[in-house]
């Protein structure tokens, strides 16, 4: 008799045995989910993020300011040297922002585009020493839908989010020479703090959920979990071949078209 094929728990488990893990952001919501989900298929993980205490479990908690390129340098080369190295970075601390062109001012437009956009980049280099030293190198930004579709009062947000975007693609193409992934996720709209403290501010938080749930064809939030599963997917050592993937977690918002 033939041997059945594994589960999913069973494929996944030690899928990152041996690798070690930096997520940014990694306290709460889509980062939380991320750093979870890599310490349970074996990665030792380290976390930064402003209010780290919120870390998962397993997780070597730092707090960081990644808008701070000192502050940066020298938690990214604690957790190397807490972890024991660096393979993966998985970069996404990120802020929101609403409103249309006219609604924020030059301290938001700037403080958004450095904290989402410029420490993506003040992350990658200071992790590329490490990560140069790693037979299995990956990077996976977070995006968003927001950087390939128009979402209303989204200006500033989907700036920066469309830059998230081109930067993953020139990382890549500046880093695959040297063996090192460059890949990002869309997420749509997601079950996070974030998106719940938009709903608990608007007039009517039932109809603003329905309204989001109705803009993804699938009809709901995207779940943290999603976003974690497709973070994991990108930075596996099993997909060597995924370069340049912006991978939607949306539900279909950026392909699909549905009649309802």
């Amino acid at each position: 008799m033939a041997t059945p094929p594994p589960s999913d728990a069973h494929a996944t488990a030690g899928e990152f045995a041996g690798l070690c893990a930096l997520v940014t952001g990694g306290a709460s919501g889509l980062g939380a989910a991320t750093a979870e989900e890599l310490l349970a298929r074996g990665a030792a993980v380290a976390v930064l993020d402003l209010h780290p205490e919120g870390a998962p479990e397993g997780a070597v908690a730092l707090a960081c300011d990644v808008a701070d390129r000192d502050a940066v340098q020298q938690a990214v080369d604690a957790a190397a040297a807490q972890l024991g190295g660096l393979d993966i970075v998985i970069n996404n601390a990120g802020i929101g922002a609403q409103g249309d062109a006219a609604a924020n001012d030059d301290a938001q437009w700037a403080q958004v585009l450095d904290v989402n956009v410029t420490a993506v980049a003040r992350v990658v280099s200071a992790a590329l020493p490490h990560l140069r030293r790693s037979a299995h190198a990956a990077i996976v930004n977070t995006a968003s839908i927001a950087s390939a579709v128009g979402l209303p009062q989204r200006v500033l947000y989907s700036a920066s989010k469309g830059a998230v975007q081109a930067m993953t693609l020139a990382m890549a193409a500046d880093l695959v020479g040297e063996g090192i992934r460059v890949n990002a996720v869309l997420p749509g709209t997601a079950d996070t703090p974030w998106v719940g403290q938009l709903l608990d501010a608007a007039e009517d938080p039932a109809a603003e959920r329905a309204a989001l749930e109705a803009r993804q064809p699938h009809g709901r939030l995207v779940s943290a979990e999603e976003v974690a599963q497709a973070h994991c997917y990108l930075a596996s050592p099993r997909n060597r071949s995924s370069v340049g993937v912006l991978l939607p977690i949306d539900g279909g918002v950026v392909g699909v078209r549905t009649r309802r």
